[in-house]
């Protein structure tokens, strides 16, 4: 069966790591278009299409979101529970890409039935490594 491109969200406040990651997405021929929001605020905005990502055309509803969990103004768990209880993004696959490996952490964000938890590496060819094993590079 052949896949379709994916459009993922990426929703992170460290541009090193954004930056890595959209790397390893210009590699993967089926991602057709990453969107990347800074805080937890934009992030709700982008996903009930408001204020600047009011258009839906400009801002389509993502196959995948990438999101971290501290966030500034929204945190990324309240994030996460707003997309698990709103109908029309509640099937959303979310893989949450955090540097927190808190069992508290772990524990709630599967409470919200997550599609995936991974620990930021802490150096640029662990996370590479990362990249490669979820076929992003």
């Amino acid at each position: 069966m052949k896949k379709e491109p994916s459009t993922i969200l990426h929703i992170e406040d460290n541009a090193d790591h954004a930056e890595l990651l959209r790397r390893g997405y210009e590699k993967n021929p089926l991602v057709n278009k990453i969107y990347y929001v800074t805080d937890g605020e934009a992030a709700l905005d982008y996903l009930f299409h408001r204020n600047e990502y009011c258009v839906l055309e400009e801002n389509p509803r993502p196959d995948i979101i990438f999101l971290d969990l501290r966030l500034p103004k929204i945190d990324g768990l309240e994030i996460l529970k707003k997309i698990k209880n709103t109908e029309g993004l509640r099937d959303i696959h979310v893989i949450v890409l955090t540097s927190s490996s808190e069992e508290k952490d772990i524990a709630r964000a599967y409470e919200y039935n997550i599609n995936g938890y991974l620990v930021k590496p802490v150096s640029v060819e662990k996370f590479n490594k990362l990249l490669s094993r979820l076929g992003y590079e």
